[in-house]
């Protein structure tokens, strides 16, 4: 039924693209590798996900932080205070990487995925470009860790003045 339906709602011309691609996704096998293949990436994805969900609790705690100390010291700071301001300040630009390139690799895993999708049922060979993504999506998501883990280090150190 769904094939005459295709068959009359396009020109003759395209039928025969029709009934393949229809042909291409009716695989349940097919569908079925695909699925497979691409769960890793989909654990990786929600990996991702539970990293930037702390990076943005810390981000939130540190903004909220940044706006208290402004707000108590608008007119009159004290040097303690100004060296805080300016250790969450360099915590902060470093949450910020790790959550754009976090964000980054989690958007490029999941042009992975769709990408696995797509090589199933397209005849071109896309094989070394999933790779290549995937490498990407590490280097990425390598980057970002390492932002973390440098705000992390900072954050252990504290806010440091000069020792007397």
């Amino acid at each position: 039924m769904l094939i005459d339906l295709l068959a009359a709602a396009a020109p003759e011309t395209s039928l025969p693209f029709a009934l393949e691609i229809f042909e291409r996704t009716a695989s349940t096998p097919r569908v079925q590798q695909v699925v497979q293949l691409s769960l890793a990436p989909a654990f990786l994805l929600s990996g991702i996900g539970a990293v930037m969900n702390v990076i943005m609790s810390r981000m939130i705690w540190i903004a909220k932080r940044i706006e208290t100390i402004e707000d108590k010291m608008e007119d009159h700071r004290t040097p303690r205070q100004a060296r805080e301001l300016g250790w969450l300040m360099r915590r902060r630009r470093l949450m910020q990487g790790a959550i754009m390139f976090s964000t980054a690799a989690a958007v490029m895993i999941s042009l992975v995925i769709g990408m696995l999708f797509v090589s199933a049922y397209i005849i071109a060979q896309i094989g070394t470009l999933i790779a290549f993504m995937w490498v990407t999506t590490m280097a990425l998501l390598v980057v970002g860790l390492g932002f973390f883990l440098l705000e992390t280090r900072l954050a252990a150190i504290g806010a440091q003045g000069p020792r007397e």
